[in-house]
């Protein structure tokens, strides 16, 4: 929902902007990639347990995540395996996100929010997934408040108000009601959908 409304804008002042910049050589894929390299160094800031540092960096690497489709969309870019790289590739910045956290969490012998983390990697994964076969059986299946961006937002900012722990607990509980919500929003439109 968050991607949909600020990559529209930016898609939007792209178009107004794109004749005066200068390198057109700037694809989607590079930011795409952009974005991932910035994402392993908040994972290593996470294992390091520089929080405050990792929440601005993943929050920096989120505007790539935006900013690769606006670009795709306004240079009329936008392909079918650009759309399946980016979703790749995202699903890899989740997994070193997370996964830094969960890493800092067992060095520090932290059994309860490791085990958090599974069910926060958890849901953020199942929520994707739920969507990529939804979208088999229906049109459109992107509803729900935790996508990619909005768990990006939450985490950062529980980063950068030392409500890191909170953040954790608030998407370990919002990513599988999101999940959740999908599997129903799926059974509804596709029986819906049926003949009598």
């Amino acid at each position: 929902m968050l991607r949909k409304i600020i990559g529209n804008k930016i898609e939007y002042l792209f178009g107004y902007l794109e004749p005066f910049l200068p390198d057109h050589r700037i694809v989607p894929n590079i930011l795409t990639f952009t974005g991932l390299g910035i994402n392993l160094i908040g994972a290593l800031l996470f294992f390091e347990g520089f929080m405050k540092a990792a929440g601005i960096v993943i929050l920096f690497a989120g505007l790539f995540d935006i900013l690769d489709g606006a670009v795709a969309r306004a240079r009329n870019l936008a392909t079918k395996i650009g759309a399946f790289t980016d979703s790749v590739v995202d699903r890899y910045s989740d997994f070193v996100i997370f996964g830094g956290i969960l890493a800092y969490y067992i060095k520090n012998g932290d059994l309860t929010y490791s085990i958090v983390l599974l069910f926060v990697i958890s849901g953020a994964f199942l929520i994707s997934y739920i969507r990529a076969k939804a979208e088999l059986i229906i049109p459109k299946c992107d509803v729900g408040l935790m996508e990619r961006p909005e768990r990006i937002i939450v985490l950062a900012l529980g980063c950068l108000f030392d409500m890191l722990k909170p953040a954790l607990w608030f998407l370990a509980i919002f990513t599988h009601i999101t999940a959740f919500y999908r599997i129903y929003y799926t059974i509804k439109v596709y029986k819906k959908d049926q003949p009598e």
